[in-house]
């Protein structure tokens, strides 16, 4: 209770109101000027309206807080996180609860009849994507971005709220559920590393699972830095997302992400007919359709449960190290102290899919559905299959909903092909047409009915809500329809819940950041509900392109999404070459000369792209800006003959360029008839040339490294890596010299810095040409462990290593398991090099530098430094070590790898806060001078939580205190009852 309103009148201002007042918010009541004791108290820096701050240098501090929006022309930075479950009901219906991941926040409406109210609007972290109401006054939310969780205490009416606790997770959280006695067990996933976690993630060790769950006590968070989880429970399959829960809270489902689909590739250096080895040939063709031999290249082979075996059936186990279990969805125990993985085959169900986007369980059967899709990797060659007779195109992925029936013994998988009325031996008739009309791609969130008898699926690349009688679907009976499908204006549905009372279905659009109210008797689209969406038009606009399957396929279910997972990848490997194309030349520059020097005598290399290019691991789509020609031979280029090349964007370093030449996926890969318009790809290049890398999840919060990381950074830059150099020069190049690392490199380009390539092609020792790839997301492909004796590759553990949870590595077609092996190549050694030339000795020395240099290359750096996104909640009851989270989030904003924002309720209204340097933040109405740390610490002991959030450098103002960019701050529209969350609502001009 405010002491003014405490029985017996009115008291002296209370510490939570004298902390608003000496922020100067004039909209605080009862803003007395204190007495003379109370100035006394005040702490160090903080000052009353209109006296001048003893340690704010106000001028400075402006400055310095417009000088950092105004050098960023934009101050969105794109990640295209996936939503999860983006929408949530709460417990009695009344509210609806949304992510606006774009805008960092969580949205409050009022449910009416065919429509919604928006009644609030609360800050929560970087990225949410997905939400949970744990009960009428409080809701969950997990952001991404942030690896958090937002704790959120609705008030009396649930129209509002604010953030009164942070969790701190593992990297990258994507789901939450409550279950467990009184359904109050929170249960989290993520990956299973990050710089908040309590263990060590074992990086570099075979068989360890790479998903966590985590579960909290929500009654009992402990007093932690970032809360007290029960268990963290470790799953044996890639990074997870998707959770789900019994009607009874007992038992709780959680499935990997990039599970797989027990496919690998086996290296040409081993197979049979390479070099000598004997054995039976390859499979061809071996030469394109102009008969020009196709270079020796590698295999993917899948097992069929009994072998490993070829496209041709041929058995490759032998050379095969490991084995793929392929664990797809779990299922815990939610009663158990602690919750616990089920013991034994039901604990797990296997072969559920490759990419698993969200459960739901039927709340009748039991019965659990996983949206999905499967891939067809195992089969070769994209293009018309003329001169091969076969290709992928047109069926690449195919869209699911696999049917799992929990036992005692194991249950059922059961995989329901969503498109079943596609006739994959046609290709490719013009779009749109009537088999595409009936097609769903990429399901996505689902919801069930109460009597367990229907069931919805939001279609990202439809545009469309499927529906299915859940018997039809179960027995595999349904006919796909347009009449079981429900259009949604916005595009790109992702999640959906049911509002049965009212006979309505809530659906997320991400294309637009909107809500589509859907009337669930007539199946028609009653009301379309935009959220504020920060993003410019070029995102916006060019998002389409990346998912839209009725657009982009000719079939209507696949997209580039389909392998460029939410514009990542798949963590598989294609073989993708195409007999049916030309030979190309390769432009150039090159970082090392056209010799191998590994022959006697050395022999020279002919600059082509050969179209039969054998596996190749799916590349992101994340940071391509300022990484020149794309494709891991890099033969997406915008250079060629007569085309000058010069950075930044010239020719060979021309992003737009290159990315043009994608134009060919659409129609030989995902089966198009034609190019798609001029005006889309370019509004998709605008689009995709912006979507950012995250941080690195395992570097250290203050950007250091360990001892080993710092030799390993060293030897980076040291060891000889033998390819000769341009000038046929031998030992004198180093990881370094064409890996690249400089943050400032082509600083007046959208996206500065090399981390890893600056765009040249190089010889690696291989026997086709590569470009010089970056190493951002090395650490994304940790889990594959095990390879066969090679010929010329040195070390001693080639035995066999048991069960894991990938089975693609690194390097271009993903066959070597692990960064550490990779450096066992013999072009890195001493024995090859020579002595004293630089190269890794043998022994055990040798063996520790390989160590170390894999040690930094696992936190290799990226354009964000490892703060932005962190975030934290300062409270009245913090420990210490929540204190000096702030601290350390203050130290790396004025380092300049973050800016920092603060956000808290004053009288039940946000109030926000940008970091102006030296200790002082600008609050969100411009009179206000700025004011000190300590203020804001003041607020939080007295009652009023403050979240801090580093977020990437350039958005500090938009987030922290200008929410629509128009340059009016909240504050001060809300001050004149104008909205902040919209640009075209601004105060009039002020009369002189």
């Amino acid at each position: 209770m405010d002491s003014r309103h405490a029985p017996g009148g009115p008291t002296r201002p209370s510490t939570a109101v004298m902390a608003v007042c000496v922020l100067g918010l004039s909209a605080a009541p009862s803003c007395a000027p204190p007495d003379d004791a109370e100035r006394a108290a005040e702490p160090a820096g903080v000052s009353e309206p209109g006296r001048a701050d003893p340690v704010v240098d106000h001028q400075t501090a402006a400055a310095r807080t417009g000088s950092a929006s105004s050098s960023n022309p934009s101050s969105f930075t794109l990640f295209e996180s996936g939503q999860v479950r983006p929408l949530a009901l709460s417990p009695d219906g009344r509210h609806l609860f949304a992510v606006n991941t774009p805008d960092n926040r969580l949205e409050i409406f009022q449910i009416e009849r065919r429509r919604l109210r928006h009644t609030g609007s609360i800050p929560v972290g970087l990225e949410p994507v997905a939400v949970a109401a744990r009960s009428e006054n409080e809701v969950w939310v997990v952001n991404h971005l942030s690896d958090s969780v937002s704790v959120i205490a609705l008030d009396g009416g649930a129209d509002s709220g604010r953030v009164v606790r942070t969790l701190l997770v593992g990297d990258e959280p994507r789901d939450i559920v409550f279950a467990g006695p009184h359904r109050q067990r929170a249960f989290v996933t993520t990956a299973h590393r990050g710089q908040n976690i309590p263990y060590d993630p074992e990086l570099t060790t075979p068989g360890v699972g790479r998903a966590d769950v985590w579960v909290f006590d929500a009654g009992a968070l402990g007093d932690s830095l970032g809360g007290h989880p029960l268990t963290i429970v470790t799953l044996f399959t890639d990074t997870p997302r998707a959770l789900a829960v019994t009607p009874d809270g007992s038992r709780v489902y959680a499935a990997g992400f990039h599970t797989g689909n027990q496919t690998t590739t086996v290296s040409q250096a081993v197979l049979p007919g390479f070099a000598g080895n004997g054995g039976p040939p390859l499979v061809g063709p071996t030469t394109n359709h102009a008969g020009v031999p196709a270079p020796d290249v590698g295999e993917i082979v899948k097992w069929n449960g009994t072998d490993f075996v070829n496209t041709a059936g041929t058995p490759r186990t032998d050379l095969v190290k490991f084995r793929l279990p392929d664990k797809d969805v779990f299922v815990l125990d939610a009663m158990a102290d602690p919750p616990r993985q089920l013991a034994g085959p039901a604990g797990f169900f296997q072969r559920v899919g490759t990419i698993l986007y969200s459960m739901v369980v039927n709340p009748v059967s039991g019965k659990v559905y996983v949206a999905n899709t499967d891939a067809n990797n195992a089969e070769r060659f994209e293009g018309p299959g003329t001169f091969a007779g076969h290709s992928l195109r047109g069926h690449l992925h195919e869209s699911r909903i696999t049917v799992l029936s929990p036992s005692l013994g194991g249950g059922g998988v059961a995989p329901r092909h969503l498109n079943k009325h596609i006739d994959f031996h046609r290709c490719c008739a013009p779009v749109p047409n009537p088999e595409n009309a009936r097609s769903l791609a990429l399901p996505q969130g689902m919801a069930v009915t109460r009597n367990g008898a229907t069931l919805y699926v939001a279609a990202l690349g439809s545009a469309k809500v499927g529906v299915f009688s859940t018997a039809q679907l179960e027995n595999d009976s349904f006919v796909p329809s347009t009449a079981s499908q429900i259009h949604v204006s916005g595009g790109g549905p992702t999640g959906l819940v049911l509002d049965e009372d009212r006979g309505q279905l809530f659906v997320l659009t991400r294309f637009d950041d909107a809500i589509s109210v859907i009337d669930t008797r007539t199946r028609t689209e009653t009301a379309h509900v935009a959220m504020h969406n920060p993003e410019p038009a070029s995102i916006t606009a060019g998002r389409r392109f990346l998912y839209d399957a009725s657009l982009s396929s000719a079939h209507g279910d696949s997209a580039c999404a389909s392998c460029h997972v939410f514009g990542d990848f798949d963590s598989l490997a294609w073989d993708l070459g195409n007999p049916d194309a030309p030979v190309t030349d390769i432009p150039g520059p090159f970082a090392s000369a056209l010799f191998n020097p590994f022959t006697t005598p050395p022999t020279p290399l002919t600059p082509i792209f050969h179209p039969m290019k054998g596996p190749m691991t799916t590349q992101s789509l994340r940071g391509m800006l300022n990484s020149g020609p794309m494709h891991w031979r890099g033969d997406r280029t915008g250079g060629g003959p007569g085309v000058t090349s010069a950075q930044p964007d010239t020719g060979t370093f021309d992003e737009r360029a290159a990315f043009a030449k994608f134009q060919a996926g659409f129609t030989d890969l995902l089966g198009r008839d034609a190019f798609i318009p001029p005006a889309d790809m370019d509004a998709f290049t605008d689009f995709i040339l912006q979507v950012a890398y995250p941080p690195n999840p395992n570097r250290a919060l203050d950007n250091s490294l360990t001892a080993d990381q710092e030799v390993g950074r060293q030897l980076f830059g040291g060891v000889n890596c033998g390819i000769p150099a341009p000038d046929g020069r031998l030992n004198v190049l180093t990881c370094l010299s064409c890996h690249v690392i400089d943050p400032g490199g082509n600083p007046t380009t959208a996206a500065p810095g090399f981390f890893g390539t600056t765009g040249l092609y190089t010889f690696e020792g291989e026997l086709q040409l590569f470009k010089v790839p970056h190493l951002r997301n090395l650490y994304q492909k940790v889990g594959m462990f095990g390879n066969p004796r090679e010929s010329g590759v040195f070390g001693d553990d080639f035995g066999f290593q048991g069960d894991q949870v990938r089975g693609f590595g690194v390097l271009h077609d993903g066959d070597i398991d692990t960064v550490f092996r990779f450096h066992h190549g013999p072009t890195f050694s001493v024995l090859l090099t020579g002595e004293g030339n630089g190269g890794f000795p043998e022994g055990p020395e040798g063996e520790l530098q390989r160590r170390q240099v894999e040690s930094f290359v696992l936190v290799f750096p990226s354009n964000l430094a490892p703060i932005v996104g962190q975030q934290i909640t300062l409270t009245a009851d913090s420990p210490a070590a929540v204190t000096a989270r702030v601290d350390l989030l203050r130290q790396r904003a004025d380092a300049g790898e973050c800016d920092l924002v603060a956000k808290t309720t004053l009288f039940d209204i946000e109030a926000g806060f940008v970091y102006a340097g030296n200790g002082r933040f600008r609050a969100d109405r411009r009179a206000v001078p700025p004011v000190g740390d300590a203020a804001l610490r003041l607020l939080a002991h007295a009652g009023r939580p403050v979240t801090f959030t580093c977020v990437p450098p350039g958005s500090g103002e938009r987030i922290g205190v200008d929410r629509d960019g128009d340059g009016v701050w909240d504050g001060d529209e809300r001050d004149a009852h104008t909205d902040p969350a919209d640009p075209t609502s601004r105060p009039p001009p002020r009369k002189e």
